[in-house]
């Protein structure tokens, strides 16, 4: 019962988020052609998003909308930092829980000791790294905010290696121009929860493939062993459950092409804020 309750809220939650973005593009779309007089015109609305031409379009407008946002805040940018008495008493998990797969619970029961990273794709050495190598490498922590597409947000303590420090040993080729994380979650028709950035928030400081969270070894619930931490985007873009990282040239042959789990529902690929 709590499953399906759980998976009708979501449902909910995706439809609303995707009304209410297909909405507001509509509306940016049409005040840029002129259209805009019309805007009042429910049977227009409805009519626009079953065009596939026009859809298009707005999916063009979201990479400039993306590339605009990029130009305005600058490339390294840092999220807000906060304090040790800022921490919230409570961080609500957000995405899916924990797979109930026997290999993430034999897994888990083990420390994680039997798990691995594995890295590949277009990089010049792929490599699959323990979870002991990673926490051995050069570490960030930060006391960030996480601002969910539903509305709440809470702030919390992150530690882990930076995703760039990743890059440094596996040296991502030239045609690589995004980096693909492969999840251990699934959907209930065993889709595989898959999340992507470009080189350019994989660089970012504060990207870090975070093992610990408010000086404790990351909770089930929160992801563990590894999930991603991009701290200037929307929640639903920081991947749980991590068990690979691909660096690919595009995102076309990967799942629906669109980038990312929640974005072959709808939702946009760059979710900045």
């Amino acid at each position: 019962m709590l499953k399906k309750t759980q998976k009708t809220r979501v449902a909910l939650m995706k439809n609303q988020s995707l009304d209410l973005s297909r909405r507001k593009l509509l509306l940016g779309a049409l005040q840029a052609t002129g259209l805009v007089l019309f805007s009042g015109c429910e049977k227009m609305f409805n009519g626009l998003q079953q065009n596939r031409k026009f859809l298009s379009l707005l999916e063009s407008a979201e990479g400039a909308n993306r590339r605009v946002q990029k130009f305005l805040t600058g490339r390294n940018k840092l999220a807000q930092e906060f304090t040790e008495k800022d921490i919230s008493r409570y961080f609500k998990p957000n995405g899916n829980p924990p797979p109930l797969a026997m290999d993430y619970m034999a897994d888990a029961a083990s420390q994680w000791q039997s798990w691995r990273l594995e890295v590949s794709g277009l990089v010049q050495s792929p490599h699959s790294f323990s979870l002991t190598e990673l926490k051995s490498m050069p570490a960030r922590t930060q006391i960030t905010r996480h601002d969910c597409v539903e509305g709440w947000s809470a702030i919390g303590k992150w530690k882990g290696v930076r995703l760039e420090e990743i890059m440094r040993r596996v040296q991502p080729q030239p045609r690589a121009k995004y980096v693909v994380f492969h999840c251990m979650d699934t959907d209930s028709d065993g889709t595989h929860y898959y999340e992507s950035i470009d080189l350019e928030d994989a660089v970012h400081p504060q990207t870090i493939l975070a093992y610990e969270m408010n000086d404790a070894p990351l909770p089930l619930e929160h992801g563990a062993p590894l999930r991603l931490r991009l701290e200037n985007q929307l929640g639903y873009k920081m991947a749980k459950y991590i068990r690979a990282i691909e660096f690919v040239a595009d995102l076309k042959n990967i799942q629906q092409g669109k980038g990312g789990y929640w974005e072959d529902q709808g939702y946009e690929w760059f979710a900045g804020i």
